[in-house]
């Protein structure tokens, strides 16, 4: 590696917005905010997500007219 070029590399604080979690991890910048952490994110945390089950087009479309799909 090229001398002199290469930002400083030190231990900084990471704090999350969300849950206030503090970390600490080797970074180039300094005492970084993050909005979600691992500690309150829902795909770490376990917690299930809403999923759409509206269907697709087509059954939209016979909900809305009242078709049954024989026809």
């Amino acid at each position: 590696m090229k001398q002199g070029i290469h930002p400083e590399y030190t231990v900084t604080t990471i704090t999350c917005a969300s849950c206030g979690a503090t970390f600490e991890a080797g970074s180039t910048g300094q005492d970084l905010r993050v909005d979600v952490c691992s500690n309150c994110h829902p795909f770490y945390t376990g917690v299930r997500q809403r999923v759409g089950t509206s269907g697709g087009r087509v059954e939209r479309f016979r909900r809305k007219y009242g078709m049954d799909g024989d026809e």
